[in-house]
Parts: C-alpha cells; sequence; structure tokens
C-alpha cells in the first residue's frame, strides 16, 4: 500500500514588526514636552517673553488703572485700538495669554530647579572626583621634584588645602612600582549655591507676585482739603483694582480726615516738599470720634490695618456760586487735573450741572449747564489766554466757557469728571453760552439771567490705597536674588589633582630614593579669566620648592 509523500509544513510567517501603542507614544509625546518645557533654555526664553509681553502694561492705558484715558485711547485709534481691546492689551495683567507665560515659566522653573537641588545635595555628600590618568591634558598642569617623601609631601599639600573639599587615595602603578598618592580637591560649591538662590528667589518672588495680583487691592481717590474719605467698598474710590479672589465685600474700613496740604515750591517753581496733614481712624475706632493724627508724605505711606496709603498727587478745586433765573443759588466745586507737563500747574476740569432749578420734565436735558474751563494758581495773561506762571495759589483766576443744553449724561456712556463730551457740542445738543476770564468775586452773565460767580478754591489730594500682603516676601525674595546673583559671579568653582610618585630609578647610579617626590599637578575651573591661573601657581608650589633635576 502506497503513501502519498508528506509535505513539509509551511515555515510560518514573521510577525510583524510591533508598534508602540498609543498610551506609550503618548507618554513619549508627553515626555519629550516636559523635558523640553523644563529646560534652562526654556525658562530664560519665557523669562524674555515675560518681559516683553510686560511692555504693553506700562506703555498702554490699562482699564483697570484708568477708564477713561483708554476709553479714550481707543476712541483716538479706531482702527488699532478696538483689536488691541480684543486681544487684551488694555488688560494685559489679567489676559489670558499672559496668564499662560506666567504659569508655563513658573512651571519650567519647577521642573528645572527641583532635579538641580538633588544633584547638588548630592554633590555636596559625594567625595571629588578621582585624579584623572592623564594631567598633562587639563588647561592647568605643572610637575616638579620637591624634596621629601610621598607622605611628606602630600601632608604639606593637604595642609594648604584648608577650606577645600578633599580626597586623599592610594594609586596602584603598574609593573610593580610603587603606588602613588593622588590628592583630589575641589573648591567653589558656593557658587552653585548662590546660583539656585538666585533661581528659587525668582521662582518665589513670581509666586509672591501672583499671590498679590490674586488677594491684593488698589484703589485711588481724589478728596478735598476739609473732607472726609471713609473706605467700605469698591464704590468709595474714583478707580479701584481688585485681585482676582478679591470681590470688595472684605475690605478693611478706614477712614481719613484731609485736615491741610502744604506744599513748598523754590522761586523757580521747583517743588520741594508736599505735606498732608491728616487724621486717620482704623479697625475698632472707625465711625468713632478718634482720630490718629499723622502726617501724610511722597513715598512715606501710612501704614492702617496691612493697607497702605500714599500721597501721590495734588491740584486744586476751583468754586462757583450759581444764581438761576428762578432766584436758587448754589455752590458748585469740582476739583481740575492739572495739564501733563506744566509744572505751573495750570489745570482744566468742567463742572455739570445736570439739575436745574425751576424745570422741570424734557427741558431739563435742554438747560443743563456747564462750566468748563481753566483754573490758573497765579495768572499770567498772554493776548488774553491765561495760564499759570508759579505752581503756588498767588493769584488765582479761571478762564471758563459756559455751555447750556444736554450734557449727554442719560445715554449711559461714560464720561471723564474732567471734560464733557465734545460730540454734543458738535451736534448742536451743547451750545456755548458765554466766555471770560474770572478773578475771584467775579461774575458772567448769561442771556437768562444766570449769574456764574468764581468765589475762590481749595486744594485737593490724590489718594492711593494699596494692600498686598505678599509684599514683603517679594522684599524678601528680591534681596535673596541679588544676594544668589552676586555669590554665582563672584565665587568661582575649581578643582585641582596632585599625583605624588617616587622619582624613577635611573639605574644602579641613580637609585630611586625615598626622600625625594614627583609631584604632577592638574588644574580645571570654569572661570579661568577670574585669575584661576595665578591662584593655580599658589597650589603648586604647595608641594614646595622644586629641585633641580639631574
Amino acid at each position: 500500500m502506497t503513501h502519498a509523500p508528506t509535505r513539509p509544513a509551511p515555515a510560518p510567517e514573521p510577525a510583524p514588526p510591533t508598534r508602540p501603542g498609543l498610551i506609550r507614544s503618548v507618554l513619549a509625546f508627553l515626555r519629550n514636552v516636559w523635558r523640553q518645557l523644563t529646560s534652562m533654555r526654556t525658562a530664560l526664553i519665557l523669562l524674555f517673553l515675560l518681559a516683553v509681553a510686560s511692555l504693553p502694561g506700562a506703555l498702554l492705558p490699562q482699564w483697570s488703572l484708568n477708564t477713561s484715558k483708554t476709553a479714550q485711547y481707543i476712541a483716538d485709534h479706531p482702527t488699532i485700538g478696538p483689536w488691541l481691546d480684543r486681544l487684551g492689551f488694555f488688560e494685559v495683567f489679567g489676559s489670558p495669554w499672559y496668564a499662560a507665560i506666567y504659569l508655563l515659566l513658573f512651571t519650567s522653573l519647577v521642573g528645572c530647579l527641583i532635579p538641580r537641588l538633588w544633584e547638588f545635595l548630592g554633590q555636596l555628600r559625594a567625595q571629588p572626583v578621582a585624579t584623572p590618568r592623564n594631567l598633562g591634558r587639563l588647561p592647568h598642569h605643572d610637575r616638579r621634584e620637591v624634596a621629601g617623601s610621598v607622605d611628606e609631601v602630600a601632608d604639606r599639600i593637604t595642609a594648604g588645602l584648608r577650606g577645600w573639599r578633599l580626597a586623599r587615595r592610594v594609586e596602584e602603578r603598574p609593573g610593580g612600582a610603587a603606588p602613588a598618592v593622588t590628592l583630589s580637591a575641589e573648591k567653589g560649591f558656593v557658587r552653585e549655591l548662590g546660583n539656585l538662590i538666585f533661581h528659587f528667589s525668582l521662582l518665589g518672588l513670581l509666586v509672591a507676585i501672583a499671590v498679590g495680583k490674586m488677594v491684593g487691592y488698589e484703589g485711588s481717590i481724589i478728596v478735598n482739603v476739609g473732607s472726609q474719605f471713609c473706605s467700605t467698598s469698591p464704590a468709595s474710590y474714583d478707580n479701584f483694582r481688585a485681585g482676582l479672589l478679591v470681590d470688595g465685600t472684605q475690605l478693611s474700613p478706614f477712614c481719613l480726615d484731609v485736615r491741610s496740604f502744604d506744599a513748598e515750591y523754590t522761586p523757580a517753581g521747583q517743588a520741594t516738599s508736599f505735606v498732608a496733614e491728616v487724621g486717620s481712624q482704623a479697625g475698632s475706632q472707625a465711625g468713632t470720634d478718634a482720630w490718629d493724627p499723622a502726617a501724610l508724605q511722597v513715598n512715606d505711606p501710612l501704614r492702617l490695618d496691612g493697607e497702605r496709603v500714599y500721597l501721590i498727587g495734588h491740584g486744586y478745586t476751583p468754586h462757583f456760586q450759581v444764581s438761576f433765573p428762578d432766584g436758587t443759588v448754589r455752590d458748585y466745586a469740582q476739583p481740575f487735573a492739572p495739564t501733563p507737563n506744566d509744572p505751573n500747574f495750570t489745570s482744566e476740569g468742567a463742572v455739570k450741572i445736570l439739575d436745574p432749578p425751576g424745570v422741570t420734565g424734557d427741558d431739563v436735558r435742554k438747560h443743563q449747564l456747564a462750566i468748563v474751563g481753566i483754573f490758573a494758581p497765579t495768572v499770567f495773561l498772554h493776548g488774553g489766554i491765561m495760564t499759570s506762571s508759579y505752581p503756588a495759589a498767588n493769584n488765582p483766576g479761571v478762564a471758563v466757557d459756559v455751555y447750556r443744553g444736554d450734557l449727554g449724561m442719560e445715554g449711559g456712556r461714560s464720561q471723564s469728571v474732567f471734560s464733557i463730551d465734545t460730540n454734543q457740542v458738535d451736534k448742536g445738543a451743547l451750545v456755548k453760552q458765554a466766555r471770560s476770564n474770572l478773578m475771584p468775586g467775579e461774575s458772567i452773565t448769561l442771556d437768562d439771567g444766570t449769574v456764574i460767580t468764581f468765589t475762590g478754591y481749595n486744594e485737593w489730594v490724590s489718594l492711593q490705597t494699596s494692600f498686598d500682603p505678599a509684599q514683603g516676601w517679594a522684599l524678601v525674595f528680591a534681596v535673596t536674588l541679588l544676594i544668589g546673583l552676586m555669590i554665582s559671579l563672584v565665587i568661582k568653582r575649581r578643582r585641582v589633582w596632585f599625583r605624588l610618585t617616587p622619582p624613577p630609578a635611573g639605574g644602579d647610579a641613580h637609585p630611586v630614593r625615598a626622600d625625594r617626590t614627583v609631584v604632577e599637578v592638574g588644574g580645571l575651573a570654569r572661570t579661568d579669566q577670574a585669575g584661576y591661573g595665578e591662584e593655580f601657581d599658589g597650589l603648586a608650589a604647595l608641594a614646595d620648592q622644586p629641585v633641580v633635576n639631574r
């Protein structure tokens, strides 16, 4: 019986090469991203980007600091202004892109510094590295023969290396030669410590600034001399900038009574001092009749329950008395803003009268008044134009334009307290009625019998309150940052190695002598330009003066 020949089993096909799974690929990608993010180069790039991103906050007006100026900037630049507003350039430090740079820098510094810290601690525990085999390849090298045995020379060198981290080892030599003694010494670890102090202080400074931005707040207010101000809510301020975690319901209440303001000037008009005499109440004193007197000066804040009150400016408030056609007499006063770049305090402003008496209904919007003009502390007239020739109020006067009509306040659009809406003038809703230069006691009469009298002035002070619980820590980190920077710049990191061997035998005529030692020295430093070359010569001389070779 015949059998069919058996066919060999087909060889198994090679398995296709395995590919890493999706999870492994994602982990590898994240690991590479993390390595790039936590590199020192990335941290430096992000630090540079943070500095560049902060420039718009200093060069452009910010909503949180000056709403009217920001709105005016957008109105003056109708093309680029709205785009800058959409991109957050008028609220730089609260914008998402600025926060992203800030958080990336913070993450990069943390991921970069923690491994460096562990590495530095490991270096402190470890002994200096062993002596390289070929010291002649190092940047600094010396070879000499000195008197004394190997152990004696090693003891001399060790005594001269006080303050260095030192390791002494015995090194076997080939061919049955006498063993060599090696000395490994390191110095300058404080340099790396200073570098770490600098970077950790930078990290701490970023944290302190972030905490201050989240839980701190600032407010500014103009207060007339002779008036009081109480900090109870954000509505008490002219401008209020709250931190991200501040809702305005937990402000520390305090009150100020601005009693007087004195400014001193040189004959040329340069200011020499500003002093505001105030009374203050804080904590349990608030709302009582107890006042603590204080003198408020520039760069010398008043501290009240963790808040600081700064004197940041001053100006003048002209007073007007208005006699209306129905016989009603009212007094009005409004702070005027000093003209920029005018050291003589020529000031501009507007008094807006929204509810003239004797008029009701829709007629009110047709009879509103605005006294717009210039206040000069010391009047100087040139061709009928009034300016000020000195910052002190030696001869005060005002130049006013009086408007009647609709001030445009009912539309809901914000207006500056120092000016009127010129659009209302352009479209005829607000019409100029009179113009005049007035000295104290002088009046101007309108066509309907309204009499406006300039009755005098008083001064106002601009105050800023600031609460930042992390400010003290920011100062500490700034100081330690400078200390760490100075240490890292001054201290030099360097290493030196010594190999001590008996001199080689020169035959029967020159046997090996135990009272001589060949000293080979090698040095390595990262900052040779800082003078390690001179120091190396002194280190090499620790082995004693060389003996002339025969």
